[in-house]
């Protein structure tokens, strides 16, 4: 009975330990997850701006010309960026994305054209290992807190893949984060870029007339890189925040599963102490009376 109580107590002791790990790493994600939203919020103003610039420069050219702009009529290869975590304990967080990622492969080899795969988190980059899937490029080491220079890096690849020919199309699969409490794994096209995202909206207001230095044309060489890295950036930033988001989700579950066990445990270690409890007084009460009976004899 002893050896039970002990083996109970033990693994008490074990998931108490669990559960302070995992309490602090939701109160960790929890912090996080306002930094990385108010990163999220920070960047919009560029990219609204940037559009905003393009909008100006389709109203007075009249129509925006540029390869990243143009649908290949014949396209063989499909590129496939792909935004996970570096690291698990994010519950479903990571399982989502690789099954919009796996959904546009399937879509993608469905028209009979061939996936380029690029990879960004150590956990997706393990996936496709895992799976012998080839990677064009994987990046690593900053899923959490992704700076605008990593962004650069990979858009400019991305870019000059397209430029070379190495895809005729792109898509990315990441997560959009929605509040604390609301993300959604989604899959959107990158490139071409769609000429309605930055083409001018019809509006009442009248806007004002501009005098381009340099042409147009040089202008939108300049812009339209930076708009499909502002993009790629902005995804970045939705898959850090959701990843926080749910990282938080899954280790307040833990806490609350250790809580309960620590409940269930506690419970037997009471029961396994009062049976032994109750057999020492019956061996203390059998050997009373059996001392009591060998005095009268």
């Amino acid at each position: 009975m002893g050896a039970k109580l002990r083996v109970v107590r033990r693994r008490i002791k074990s998931v108490q330990s669990t559960m302070k790990i995992t309490r602090a790493m939701e109160l960790i994600a929890s912090s996080r997850i306002v930094r990385a939203q108010a990163r999220v919020e920070a960047s919009r103003p560029y990219a609204n701006q940037l559009t905003s610039a393009m909008e100006d420069l389709a109203r007075q050219a009249g129509s925006l010309n540029h390869p990243l702009l143009e649908a290949r009529e014949h396209p063989t290869k499909v590129g496939v960026f792909v935004a996970t975590s570096d690291r698990g304990l994010a519950g479903s967080y990571n399982s989502n994305v690789m099954k919009i990622a796996e959904t546009t492969i399937a879509s993608v080899r469905a028209r009979g054209l061939e996936p380029v795969v690029y990879v960004c988190g150590k956990k997706g980059v393990g996936y496709f290992r895992f799976r012998g899937v080839p990677m064009r490029a994987e990046w690593q080491g900053f899923s959490e807190v992704p700076p605008y220079e990593k962004a650069e890096e990979i858009g400019r690849r991305l870019i000059e893949d397209f430029a070379d020919g190495e895809i005729d199309e792109l898509y990315c699969a990441y997560t959009d984060f929605r509040s604390a409490f609301t993300a959604r794994a989604t899959e959107k096209r990158f490139l071409p870029i769609a000429p309605e995202e930055v083409g001018g909206k019809t509006a009442k207001a009248a806007h004002a007339e501009y005098l381009f230095e340099p042409a147009p044309a040089q202008i939108l060489d300049h812009l339209l890189p930076q708009y499909l890295i502002t993009k790629v950036y902005a995804a970045l930033l939705e898959s850090a925040a959701s990843e926080n988001a749910a990282r938080r989700r899954a280790m307040k579950a833990a806490t609350e599963n250790a809580e309960e066990i620590i409940k269930v445990l506690t419970r037997q270690a009471n029961r396994a102490r009062q049976d032994e409890i109750t057999t020492e007084i019956m061996e203390i009460v059998g050997g009373a009376e059996a001392l009591s009976g060998a005095s009268k004899e």
